[in-house]
């Protein structure tokens, strides 16, 4: 039996791929890469354009907007997924407490997985759709 995949395991766990099959996961760890950083590097600023997504392995990090601690983020969160949708103005600083390890895609070769796999780009805009919903209780349509 092959090992499994730490960033395919990973994924399973990140609220935007829930659902997918192992076939997609797999197509989307593999263009996943490694980030290793020190304790205090900061891995965004708000404001700061961004194009990338991270998935927390190990470690934690504070997430900051207007220079107030919102919340902490560990093993399993993520960190940035609005610039994997669509590029722009980070929404928060987020900073690392201590050596980290994430696992980083990007907005670029994430939407070219998409044009040659509906099902993920499906799936994505299902999801997304479902969250605008919670977020607007009286919505009608």
């Amino acid at each position: 039996m092959a090992p499994k995949d730490p960033k395919r395991e990973l994924l399973k766990t990140v609220p935007l791929f829930a659902g997918l099959g192992g076939r997609e996961l797999g197509r989307i760890a593999q263009l996943m890469d490694q980030v290793d950083v020190r304790a205090g590097q900061v891995l965004m600023r708000q404001g700061d354009r961004g194009s990338e997504m991270y998935v927390v392995e190990q470690g934690r990090f504070t997430v900051e907007r207007g220079g107030q601690t919102i919340s902490e983020s560990g093993p399993g969160d993520v960190l940035g997924e609005i610039a994997l949708i669509a590029e722009g103005p980070r929404t928060a600083t987020v900073t690392a407490v201590e050596p980290s390890r994430l696992f980083v895609v990007g907005h670029r070769e994430f939407h070219a997985l998409m044009d040659v796999s509906p099902q993920i780009r499906s799936h994505i805009f299902d999801t997304l759709a479902s969250r605008l919903r919670k977020l607007d209780t009286d919505a009608i349509c």
